[in-house]
């Protein structure tokens, strides 16, 4: 395999998580506006236009459903408040909005360090949020006050800092069930043994010790140096620069010695031409495309790839692609939005990509908001709708598998070849501690159009193949992308 100049300098970038930390992004709404307005008589009886509806004021509290966020706004900035039956802490989110409603009310806020937010009015007293990068709205509900232990400043002993962690997960986590876990039963085993002289290795060992268990690759914890954890379903091998190596190797030999691979995004982007008119498009990130690491960057960096390879030779005529192979077996994960963005370039009807609601019952981890549907919609331009083959694996997680999940509707349905994905397509619920300590916890599941999740399992494979096992990567082999290319080769029906 042979490389072209890169596009932008090379480097492997690392397996990411999804990093939406929603609870974290600035969260705002805007009042609903007035009631239909009345006809007004001008003084010669006829009737005058009706009087244009204005957005009511911006200022207020305000509660989102699930999330178990509330929202502060005054005149010009916003503020979110992280809340429990315990505990209200503030948020990290503080935005400004960055000009007057456009004519549907909508309200945009600028945000430091995070995507922008869009707010507009739903109905009295209601109103729907969308974050840039973020699949789907929030709903907001306007109310009289923040509550008082909004008001007053947190207790930082280790009993209180234990309370709100296992609260937290009480009311938000959703799969204590699919895991096997009576989350009561695990307070009853480990408050005990926090004192107010509980050290905090000791208090970090404990927090550990309850979520370790759930192995869910969406639940970390970080509390100063040395003391960081991330959870992952058992057998997961976390990616080492040696094992990327290995990996890169495997798979140039796999693509054949006089194939040209051409990177955009700092590597997380790459496509190769095959013999038999095939196609290889590789992408290990959904996030994180440009130095400026915003949404916009990645959207431009993103389409210019995708330009790139989905030309009018490519995707029509005769020398058009017979088969694809998107590998997706290092997409550690990132926006939703952009995922949506290049299943819009495989497809030539619009189609239901899945159905994403968060739990909305503190008591109740079976209840949750009003499932929203997310569509893949064509792209307006070449599009590749020939046979697709998937390569997915443990390492294909978050946004990665949501993206793959997101092409269980296409037509021709793709072939996935080689191991189950993780099974973390959640957005991150980022939270903070009393004591200063950080952590997250997913709050949403993904459906398939039958009600169907796929938490905790991951997406499972059509044709399972070993992926990145160590005796194959030993000797510079990928059985997963062999087998992909042989059965588009051969004209396999894709299933």
């Amino acid at each position: 395999m042979t490389e072209q100049p890169p596009e932008q300098p090379l480097e492997q970038p690392p397996t990411r998580r999804a990093a939406l930390l929603l609870a974290a992004t600035a969260l705002v709404t805007v009042c609903a506006p007035s009631a239909g307005a009345r006809a007004a008589r001008t003084p010669g009886g006829g009737a005058a236009r009706p009087a244009a509806r204005h957005p009511a004021s911006l200022e207020g509290v305000w509660r989102m459903d699930g999330y178990g966020t509330l929202v502060t706004i005054d005149s010009r900035r916003l503020r979110t408040y992280e809340t429990t039956a315990v505990s209200c802490l503030p948020g990290s989110a503080d935005g400004v909005r960055t000009g007057p409603p456009d004519a549907a009310g909508r309200v945009e806020f600028a945000v430091p360090d995070a995507a922008r937010v869009t707010v507009a009015p739903h109905s009295p007293g209601v109103a729907r949020l969308s974050i840039q990068d973020n699949v789907g709205y929030r709903t907001l509900h306007r109310i009289a006050a923040l509550p008082a232990r909004c008001h007053r400043r947190p207790a930082k002993d280790p009993r209180t800092v234990f309370d709100v962690f296992w609260h937290t997960y009480a009311e938000n986590y959703p799969f204590f069930a699919a895991k096997g876990t009576d989350w009561a039963a695990v307070r009853a085993r480990y408050r005990p043994r926090v004192t107010a002289r509980t050290t905090d290795d000791e208090l970090f060992a404990v927090l550990r010790g309850m979520i370790e268990p759930l192995h869910d690759g969406h639940t970390n914890l970080s509390a100063g140096p040395g003391r960081v954890y991330a959870g992952a379903r058992p057998g997961t091998t976390a990616p080492t620069p040696a094992l990327l190596r290995q990996v890169d190797a495997a798979v140039a030999a796999a693509l054949g010695r006089d194939v040209t691979l051409r990177r955009w995004a700092g590597g997380a982007l790459s496509y190769a031409d095959l013999p038999g008119r095939l196609g290889y498009l590789r992408i290990t990130s959904f996030h994180g495309y440009t130095d400026r690491d915003d949404h916009e960057s990645d959207v431009a960096e993103l389409d210019r790839a995708l330009n790139a390879v989905f030309t009018p030779g490519r995707t029509s005529g005769p020398r058009a692609l017979r088969g694809l192979v998107v590998d997706l077996r290092l997409n550690g994960g990132g926006s939703d939005r952009l995922g949506l963005r290049v299943a819009s370039r495989l497809t030539g009807r619009p189609y239901l990509a899945y159905r994403k609601h968060a739990r909305n019952d503190p008591a109740d981890p079976r209840k949750f908001t009003p499932a929203q549907p997310a569509r893949v919609r064509p792209h307006d331009g070449p599009r590749y709708t020939g046979p697709l083959a998937l390569l997915t694996g443990p390492l294909t997680i978050s946004a990665g598998e949501t993206f793959a999940q997101a092409l269980l509707g296409r037509a021709p349905a793709p072939v996935r070849i080689g191991e189950n994905t993780q099974g973390v397509f959640s957005d991150t619920l980022d939270r903070a501690l009393p004591n200063g300590w950080r952590f997250a916890l997913p709050n949403e599941e993904f459906l398939t159009a039958e009600g169907r999740t796929f938490d905790g399992t991951g997406i499972p494979p059509t044709v399972r193949v070993p992926v990145f096992a160590a005796e194959d990567l030993a000797a510079r082999r990928d059985p997963a992308l062999s087998r992909a290319r042989a059965l588009l080769a051969a004209g396999h029906p894709m299933s």
